[in-house]
């Protein structure tokens, strides 16, 4: 019994001195200020497992190398993800420079697709990753995967040439996207960074 007394009384010391440290307001939540290293390895990992594991749910991709899908991802990524993550030809935006956790440079590596439309859908917590499955439906977001998938090997004449031809958007149904709409509606989860 006065095992647990003690264990109640260093729980009340710790949950009063962490909201006396809260209220003082002396940590920076500033992007400028980095986090501790520690916080940053735990957050980073928090993050990976959170994505890795809800990712498993979806098990059926359309065709990422369709010609047409990968032409409307281009499109999409184009207008909402070059300032974060970059194109062809950009070394770096306004934008980029100012946020912590920094975004990935998707110009330098495919994403594993399930994972990708798994944080393009839902987002992630505490960083600059919107979610956006608020505005786009499961074909966008599956032609912004297809699309991400060539962005490492692509030149900037291909870039432009994909972002500027007139759009031709491929219907749901010739790229087998509706039973993966079906399989990715997992919950979202926590933390942020750098994917």
């Amino acid at each position: 019994m006065k095992f647990l007394r003690k264990l109640v009384i260093l729980l009340i010391v710790v949950l009063v001195a962490a909201g006396a440290w809260a209220w003082s307001g002396i940590y920076n939540i500033g992007a400028d200020a980095p986090h501790w290293k520690v916080t940053e390895q735990v957050l980073a990992f928090v993050r990976e497992r959170s994505i890795e594991h809800h990712a498993e749910s979806i098990v059926s991709i359309p065709d990422l190398g369709n010609p047409a899908l990968v032409k409307l991802g281009a499109e999409h990524y184009h207008e909402m993800c070059t300032g974060c993550h970059l194109a062809p030809g950009m070394t770096s935006s306004e934008m980029r420079e100012g946020l912590y956790p920094k975004p990935p440079n998707l110009t330098r590596f495919a994403p594993d697709p399930a994972e990708a439309f798994w944080v393009i859908k839902h987002g992630i917590k505490m960083s600059a990753m919107p979610a956006w499955g608020k505005t786009h439906d499961d074909h966008k977001i599956w032609a912004m995967v297809a699309f991400l998938q060539q962005l490492p090997h692509m030149s900037v004449a291909r870039y432009q040439s994909l972002v500027n031809a007139p759009a031709q958007a491929p219907s749901p149904a010739a790229t087998s996207s509706a039973p993966a709409a079906a399989a990715s509606t997992a919950p979202a989860p926590a933390p942020a960074s750098s994917r």
